[in-house]
């Protein structure tokens, strides 16, 4: 801010108007010092004291005005306003500097507002693709199961946040250094976990295009829409009471609806048992096989060949039932498993 500017902004317009008016040069001030002493001689008393007479003269025709000031408080008027002056140059100064830094201050608080909320925003882009990363874990997991390949080792670095007792010490740069050194950490690691799923993901391509037709024959889709009414695991029988292992998955539905091959193979059973009612059996391959209890309908018959996605059989409530349902069961080399392993969608 300039000097000039600062004094016209304390400058009242009626003064402003005032000295417009004068002639800044020679043609506004006369200074004229008188000095009168006592004249012992002819007993005459000229003025007492010395003065200093100021005359403003206007650039109109109108009368110019007079003051007249004692010499002495003139001088005193002079010495006294060089440390006005000083003191007045010192707040313009520190004002100036004052208004500076708070525009500095300004500026800083609202670029530290804009990094804050591009802070905000990239950590919670890191989470969400920690997530992907986490699901593509759990879908490399079930490719590798229905693949029958080795699964890698769990990944153990699992993130962990909170305020810890010093974080309530640091100041806001420490606490955004802290928060920026943590997301780089979590960029590395989510750097190394993609490149070892990138790796999983090459071989299990590599292998199932080399095992397309195990891929087609393998049960890896529901059977039936509806609602899973009971899990694959130890449980109660609603008939008895007693806990007992059940083998399977129990689908409810409406009697009547469609059954569906959940991959490609040959039906090897088409019958009626005391429990499971009337049921089909799949041959997959590779020594998986299939399981559909209490239907209402058969619609295969035995060594027909089925695709995955063709209509076998519909929902039913016969053989042990409480009601109408779908008993799924996947029976690997002999040995049941949880269908759930299976079901990619």
């Amino acid at each position: 801010m300039k000097v000039g500017a600062f004094f016209n902004s304390f400058l009242s317009e009626r003064l402003k108007g005032y000295v417009s008016k004068v002639s800044v040069v020679a043609r506004f001030l006369a200074l004229r010092v008188f000095y009168g002493r006592q004249d012992a001689s002819n007993g005459k008393n000229p003025l007492k004291k010395e003065t200093v007479t100021i005359i403003l003269l206007p650039n109109d025709s109108t009368r110019g005005k007079r003051f007249m000031i004692p010499l002495r408080a003139y001088k005193a008027a002079r010495y006294a306003a060089i440390p006005l002056l000083i003191a007045f140059l010192y707040v313009i100064v520190d004002y100036s500097t004052m208004a500076v830094r708070v525009s500095e201050t300004y500026k800083l608080k609202r670029e530290n507002t804009t990094q804050k909320i591009e802070l905000q925003s990239l950590s919670s882009k890191i989470g969400e693709l920690e997530d992907t990363v986490s699901k593509l874990r759990v879908f490399d997991k079930k490719l590798r199961i229905i693949a029958n390949l080795e699964i890698p080792a769990a990944n153990n670095n699992l993130g962990m946040g909170g305020a810890t007792d010093e974080d309530y010490f640091l100041t806001i740069e420490d606490k955004k250094e802290k928060l920026v050194d943590k997301m780089r950490s979590d960029i590395k690691q989510i750097n190394l976990d993609a490149e070892t799923q990138e790796k999983s993901f090459t071989e299990l391509q590599e292998f199932f295009m080399k095992q397309a037709s195990m891929l087609t024959s393998t049960p890896s889709v529901w059977p039936a829409r509806g609602w899973l009414t009971s899990d694959f695991g130890m449980r109660r029988d609603p008939f008895t009471g007693h806990i007992q292992m059940h083998k399977g998955l129990d689908i409810a539905n409406k009697a009547g609806s469609e059954v569906l091959a959940p991959g490609d193979g040959i039906i090897t059973k088409s019958s009626v048992s005391p429990h499971l009612g009337r049921m089909v059996e799949v041959s997959h391959g590779y020594g998986i096989k299939t399981m559909y209890g209490h239907l209402s309908e058969s619609y295969v018959r035995v060594g027909q060949r089925v695709k995955r996605g063709s209509k076998i059989a519909a929902i039913g409530s016969t053989g042990k039932s409480t009601g109408p349902h779908l008993h799924y069961e996947v029976v690997v080399n002999g040995i049941s498993v949880n269908p759930r392993n299976y079901i990619l969608n």
